[in-house]
């Protein structure tokens, strides 16, 4: 325990101080940031898909030289993921562990050493709880709340429909912070609450590139030649790329194109999304 201390008052992050339910005791294991970095919480299923830990790591991997901090709940699934990825990425992360700080405490067991790494790493471990506390049902919705408080936004990677990953988010709202939340299969229990909070309005996120921008920063995307952009594009596609030497009305480009009406439309609406073409005062153009 000599590596646990109570923070003093005044170092208590301003943010967890506006929240409706401040803490009135916090202790720590390790040093909060001294930089000036934008938290970011990060917190999925335990019970994650391939795909939750795919886009986990792909988000975070993307937000490298960035100032941003992982803040997660050291929990099994995604909010390991989230750590250990942050580490990897050389990004300061901080945990919320639901139990005391204690090693003989700590919950849970599997993650001592991944504990071990963030504070080694120039990060800390913060808990409401005594030190020698184990965890309990009630201990993990009370630190959802520092997570979302501490944060500028709350990243939710997969949820289902009634788990404590909707907590956080219900806490984020309230606490007016950003929500993000990556969408997926609609045959993905998994999937079911984050895009139930899309519909409710989170912001859906794809790419890091959506992540930052999120978080306040400018990200201008970085041009690409004509080779690089049509590199993946398929013998239809570059028909259409060449058909838009200049600008002409989408009815006028369908026929030139030769293809049938619906899959020349279905082709133009993809086309549209990958951002290789526009529909711009009743014109088809290039991007």
């Amino acid at each position: 325990m000599d590596d646990i201390r109570k923070m003093k008052k005044e170092e208590y992050p301003e943010s967890l101080l506006e929240i409706p339910q401040p803490p009135k005791v916090l202790y720590i294991r390790g040093e909060l940031p001294k930089e000036d970095l934008i938290y970011l919480a990060v917190v999925g299923s335990r019970k994650y898909t391939s795909y939750g830990k795919d886009i986990c790591e792909k988000l975070i991997k993307g937000l490298k030289g960035y100032p941003v901090c992982i803040v997660s709940g050291l929990a099994i699934g995604i909010d390991s993921i989230a750590h250990r990825t942050a580490l990897d990425s050389g990004l300061t992360t901080i945990s919320f562990p639901g139990s005391g700080l204690d090693r003989n405490a700590l919950h849970p067991k599997s993650n001592i050493r991944l504990a071990d790494e963030i504070v080694e790493s120039g990060g800390c471990l913060i808990s409401e709880m005594e030190p020698n506390m184990k965890a309990t049902l009630y201990s993990f919705p009370q630190r959802n709340r520092l997570m979302a408080g501490i944060s500028k936004a709350v990243l939710i990677i997969e949820a289902e429909e009634k788990s404590g990953t909707l907590i956080t988010a219900r806490m984020a709202l309230d606490y007016n912070r950003d929500v993000l939340a990556v969408p997926g299969s609609a045959f993905s229990s998994n999937s079911n609450g984050t895009n139930w909070l899309i519909k409710e309005g989170a912001t859906p996120v794809t790419s890091s590139e959506d992540v930052l921008i999120a978080l306040g920063f400018n990200i201008e995307k970085p041009k690409l030649s004509d080779k690089e952009k049509y590199a993946d594009c398929g013998k239809d596609e570059m028909k259409i790329i060449e058909l838009l030497r200049e600008p002409i009305p989408r009815d006028e480009l369908i026929r030139a194109s030769g293809l049938p009406i619906s899959s020349a439309n279905a082709l133009l609406s993809i086309m549209e999304i990958k951002e290789l073409i526009k529909e711009e005062l009743g014109e088809m153009r290039r991007i």
